[in-house]
């Protein structure tokens, strides 16, 4: 996406955009702290999310897809460009495994790309492996647990080469019928096989750890919630820190109390986003309950002032979706278009206020001072922001009025399928 593409599409909208910014900026304090603060905050693109994703009852391609890591890199160049808010990409191992890690940063730097957290992959059998049928850190067997802790370390290889500096481990390790798994062993040998790993990380490097409560198995996972994902994380040391998926979490847990402690205890890594109606869906970011985005980046915010953390690279942020029946590229810009969002109306709180109705139990108050910043329409606050930094004022519409997606369309083919997918 040429600059010159994006400047006269914003020319021909610059009037009506200049009409909403002027309305909404009127009322805001500290504006040009605000618009500096959302022109900084970036969130990482993962690998995996550039191509259809898909259920195991089937999945439908949109066409178009990358077919390499060469064009996922591409892609993402390519939501950068437009929204000036996607710096950096996170690679999947093996499904995106660079063969000349220099050239693969020269691309990515190209596009004004970085390399964020690599993640490994455990709770998939690979060509002539040792099966996780059974789990990988966990596992009864020592060679299956060695088998998994070799491939972390190799992907923190590949990471050093990329410039990247945080290993994210998810496990899907678990049980699927009472009886099938000794608790206390699992959990110890998941430790034992992290201690390994932690030891093989560089001085500099931090180790994220997932949680998640059910899927794919479905009586205990051996890493089921914050709580058990802190502890170890806490046994581990200072480089080892939690990851909050949003989907990750049963109906109705409070998630924003989840990310102040962790705050709190300088243990939170930061966030997988995505969004949920019933379980782990890997909705849209924001499609679901966008209110409890807010609630959580208004306890980041506060938190993260209150450590003194710059909020755009104290801790990582980074979308984890699938989005099945829709373009990749344009989930993947309303995603971070409702984080931003989130964020923004997080910036909006009259902080010195709620403090002093929370101090004074004023609960009507605390609520009317939250739902006044969330119920602002910021979106004008973040086009400006994105104005600013070279990008497009409306990205999805300039995604479809310039047909990018029928452009990749002829170039890679209608069937093509991202690779670990």
């Amino acid at each position: 996406m040429e600059q010159q593409k994006i400047d006269e599409f914003n020319h021909q909208h610059i009037k009506d955009h200049q009409r909403k910014f002027d309305f909404v900026a009127e009322d805001v304090n500290k504006l040009d702290d605000v618009l500096q603060k959302l022109q900084a905050f970036n969130i990482a693109i993962p690998s995996w999310a550039l191509g259809t994703g898909g259920t195991r009852f089937g999945r439908f391609s949109g066409g178009g897809e990358p077919r390499n890591l060469e064009e996922k890199i591409a892609d993402v160049g390519m939501i950068h460009a437009l929204n000036r808010s996607s710096n950096s990409i996170s690679l999947h191992i093996p499904w995106d495994i660079p063969k000349n890690a220099n050239e693969i940063k020269a691309l990515a730097s190209g596009y004004g790309l970085h390399f964020d957290a690599v993640n490994s992959n455990t709770f998939q059998d690979q060509p002539g492996e040792l099966s996780y049928k059974f789990g990988s850190l966990h596992h009864t067997d020592k060679a299956v647990r060695d088998q998994a802790i070799q491939h972390n370390i190799e992907v923190i290889k590949y990471g050093v080469e990329l410039g990247s500096n945080a290993l994210s481990v998810w496990l899907s390790d678990g049980s699927n019928f009472p009886g099938q798994l000794n608790f206390r062993k699992a959990f110890q040998n998941t430790l034992d096989s992290l201690q390994q790993i932690y030891a093989a990380l560089p001085d500099d490097w931090k180790v994220w750890i997932e949680y998640k409560p059910f899927e794919p198995n479905f009586y205990s996972t051996t890493i089921a919630d914050w709580g058990q994902s802190h502890l170890l994380a806490s046994k581990l040391g200072k480089k080892a820190l939690t990851l909050v998926d949003l989907g990750h979490h049963l109906p109705n847990t409070n998630i924003e109390q989840i990310v102040s402690l962790l705050l709190m205890e300088q243990k939170l890594a930061g966030f997988h986003f995505n969004d949920s109606k019933y379980g782990d869906d890997d909705l849209t970011v924001g499609s679901i309950n966008p209110y409890q985005l807010f609630l959580i980046f208004n306890e980041l915010v506060e938190g993260m002032d209150a450590r003194g953390l710059n909020h755009a690279t104290g801790i990582g942020w980074m979308i984890d979706a699938s989005h099945n029946v829709k373009d990749p590229i344009e989930d993947l810009i309303q995603s971070v278009e409702a984080i931003k969002i989130a964020y923004a109306q997080a910036l909006l709180v009259d902080t010195k206020a709620l403090v002093d109705a929370q101090q004074n139990n004023d609960v009507a108050k605390a609520q009317e001072i939250l739902q006044a910043a969330y119920r602002t329409d910021v979106r004008p606050l973040i086009a400006e922001a994105r104005l600013r930094a070279g990008g497009a004022l409306d990205p999805i519409g300039l995604y479809r009025s310039g047909g990018v997606r029928d452009s990749l369309i002829k170039q890679r083919g209608a069937k093509t399928v991202a690779t670990g997918l």
